[in-house]
């Protein structure tokens, strides 16, 4: 089988040349190439034939197409990248609003010195992170000589695709792997359906489809223990969802009756979730009785568009369409929640994805927040006080220009230098970005889908990555051996 996937991985790495124009034909294409490999696969016993099939298979691709600009596995290692196309937007992403207030924006730059972050740890910030055990430290010399000595993009290269799902006929719209779990993936989709999936081990399946939503979902999380999954519909619902059993266990109204575009639970009381709707509001709700928290509800100046809690589940951030992000406390006993900061990242232009990490890597323990923004850019912020101000900590060029792109962190702390960032993009690639490094960030580059990639995912060890597309594709993708991501 694994000769296979070599060729597979090899027609997808060629795969953007064919039909330029018809991205279609590239999908329908792909997915009908994996079906006949897992065909073959199945039925051919000679070991041989196979690895002689691959190497002919390359030599006629590259007679036909020439040499790829990216490497052989899929992946490309740490390339330069213009900034050009974001120039203005930096500009105005380095000087924007920090921490400012409902009614004003500060258009100022704001620096903060070591001190005055060592001030956040030990001080008003404290409470927020004394549970995290890791003491960061900028000599790791044990710790490296554990991991095995591999570079980041060494550790991050890929050895081609694990498996293809075409099983939805629109948009995936979200991909998330299951809490702790290295098998179970579900997406959700514009076709007004959910799947979960079994990747390993093999074969990879669709268990179930969760049919119910009268309109495309938008998003979807697992509960804390897997059980139940909570999806969002442009139908104007929350759907509570059995795993187990594969049926919904509750309906909820959106209480104004408009399409719910995002969701997410508190991390430490997964009774209590939160959704945001197409008329700009925030709703903190109650999983047990289906209705509102009292003093739970908020607004902001557009579409919600995504939600992101901190660790401890006090702080949570809100991104809309006209490209602010505001944060709120709450109250987790009683639901209430506070508006306390509004931050405009570039306005007019909408945020589509918002990811909260109380640390980057073992050695340098900083809250950040991740944020896809409508403007060619990932951005990372720096969380500077207790109750959720932002400042721009640095940017990366992709391509988002209208299309809802998510990201990611990784999800294991490394012992290397380094520390990885994962977004979808519009040019139809995973980008991996070093947030330390200065220069040449991108220090890797997955080529296969021929959509916008809409939403990108690690499985519980990173040993697969789950992406998905506006085609409705989701690609699993398999790294190369993993010994050193501790």
């Amino acid at each position: 089988m694994a000769v296979w996937q070599q060729v597979l991985a090899l027609d997808a790495k060629y795969n953007a040349y064919r039909s330029p124009n018809n991205p279609q034909f590239r999908t329908l294409y792909i997915r009908r190439r994996s079906q006949l490999l897992r065909e073959h696969a199945k039925n051919e016993k000679d070991g041989s034939s196979r690895k002689e099939y691959l190497h002919l298979r390359a030599q006629l691709l590259s007679s036909r197409y020439g040499s790829p600009s990216f490497s052989d596995q899929g992946s490309i290692k740490s390339r330069s990248f213009s900034l050009r196309s974001i120039g203005r937007n930096t500009e105005s992403l380095e000087s924007m609003t920090v921490g400012g207030s409902d009614n004003r924006k500060y258009h100022h730059r704001r620096h903060m010195s070591n001190s005055s972050l060592k001030y956040l740890y030990e001080g008003p910030m404290k409470h927020v992170y004394d549970s995290i055990e890791v003491v960061p430290t900028s000599v790791a010399e044990a710790s490296k000589a554990m991991a095995g000595g591999k570079s980041l993009s060494e550790n991050y290269a890929f050895s081609g695709m694990h498996h293809i799902f075409d099983q939805h006929s629109a948009a995936v719209t979200s991909v998330k792997f299951a809490n702790d779990d290295k098998s179970r993936v579900a997406c959700c989709s514009l076709d007004g359906t959910l799947s979960i999936c079994q990747v390993i081990p093999p074969p990879a399946t669709v268990i179930c489809m969760l049919k119910g939503h009268k309109s495309g979902v938008t998003d979807f999380v697992w509960s804390l223990s897997n059980d139940v999954i909570l999806s969002v519909s442009l139908d104007g619902t929350a759907r509570l969802w059995d795993v187990a059993a594969g049926s919904c266990m509750r309906v909820i109204e959106d209480s104004i009756g408009s399409e719910l575009l995002c969701c997410v639970f508190q991390p430490l009381n997964n009774n209590m979730f939160v959704t945001g709707n197409s008329r700009s509001q925030v709703q903190v709700m109650n999983m047990s009785t289906g209705k509102g928290y009292k003093g739970g509800s908020s607004k902001v100046t557009g579409r919600v568009h995504a939600l992101t809690f901190d660790a401890s589940g006090r702080i949570l951030w809100a991104g809309d369409e006209r490209g602010s992000v505001y944060s709120f406390t709450v109250d987790v006993a009683t639901g209430k929640l506070t508006k306390t900061r509004r931050m405009t990242v570039s306005e007019g232009h909408p945020i589509t994805s918002l990811s909260a990490r109380a640390w980057i890597s073992r050695e340098a323990r900083d809250p950040c927040l991740l944020v896809n923004c409508c403007v060619n850019s990932l951005c990372l912020f720096r969380i500077v006080s207790e109750d959720g101000a932002l400042q721009l900590r640095k940017s990366f060029p992709i391509k988002q220009r209208t299309s809802f792109v998510k990201s990611t962190f990784c999800p294991l702390m490394s012992f290397r230098q380094g520390a990885c960032v994962i977004s979808g993009s519009e040019d139809m690639c995973v980008y991996f970005f070093d947030v330390t490094k200065e220069t040449k960030p991108c220090v890797n580059k997955l080529l296969g889908h021929s959509a916008p990639v809409m939403d990108v995912a690690f499985n519980c060890d990173e040993s697969l990555l789950a992406s998905c597309d506006a085609n409705g594709m989701v690609i699993i993708w398999k790294r190369e051996g993993k010994q050193g991501i501790l």
